[in-house]
């Protein structure tokens, strides 16, 4: 439940157009809701400004129409990452309305526009086509925490040239995310570029020896420039949270 959604229901109460009674229905279940499958935090948007989000691998399709409907009933957005083309395809069919993201693994519902909050651009690049699918899941999760979003992809270090003609835009950014796999060295070369916090995204993207993504994570843990964070392997959603929370508007 939005804070918008709150003052509401207290200033009906306050013009006398809904009674205690109603507006207590409405928030009982404002902290959370157990639904027997999960327990759904619908106070998560009040404590940290964004939605609860539903990871959708490993969950039956019969559950994730019970989460989606509690959150919808809520009066929120939904975003459901992890969604394979088979399950939204199911989902859909429960939900019009709903959007499948092929190419980033994940579904969404908007009830309302989304807000814009953030204070500048959030950019994310990749370094291989391959590690579009992680890159998107971020670039969507970005947007619909009310970030305007950049995306530059296909820029390794196997063609550094092609990310030096980037620069501009690299510089305009106000955070950046940088998605790679193989040896995972572009968030290196970014955040040598670049005054502004770079949150690194190891992927599973490699050969034999890069150990599914554990190659890239070590490297980025150990890069060389100051101001690289970094999340775990494949957590492009991770890393689009908490480049918003980074870039977010208060007050």
């Amino acid at each position: 439940m939005q804070s918008k959604t709150i003052e509401k229901i207290l200033q009906d109460v306050r013009d006398g157009s809904v009674d205690v009674a109603n507006a207590l229905e409405k928030l009982k279940h404002l902290p959370f809701e157990d639904l027997g499958c999960a327990t759904v935090d619908h106070h998560r948007t009040l404590r940290q400004g964004f939605p609860e989000v539903i990871f959708g691998q490993g969950k039956s399709i019969p559950q994730m129409r019970t989460i989606i409907q509690a959150l919808l009933d809520k009066g929120g957005n939904v975003l459901a990452t992890r969604v394979n083309r088979a399950k939204g395809a199911k989902l859909m069919e429960s939900f019009p309305q709903a959007v499948y993201h092929a190419d980033a693994r994940a579904l969404t519902i908007e009830q309302h526009p989304v807000e814009r909050r953030g204070r500048g651009k959030v950019l994310v690049v990749c370094a291989g086509t391959s590690d579009i699918p992680v890159a998107a899941e971020a670039v969507l999760t970005a947007e619909l925490m009310g970030n305007e979003v950049e995306k530059v992809y296909d820029v390794g270090v196997a063609g550094l040239h092609r990310l030096l003609a980037r620069r501009g835009t690299l510089s305009e950014a106000a955070v950046i995310i940088v998605v790679a796999g193989m040896e995972g060295a572009l968030p290196s070369v970014v955040g040598g570029l670049v005054d502004k916090p770079v949150i690194a995204v190891p992927t599973s993207v490699g050969y034999g020896a890069s150990f599914g993504g554990v190659a890239a994570l070590l490297g980025m843990l150990n890069s060389c420039a100051a101001g690289v964070t970094v999340v775990n392997i494949d957590n492009g959603f991770g890393a689009a949270y908490a480049a918003s929370l980074m870039n977010r508007v208060h007050g």
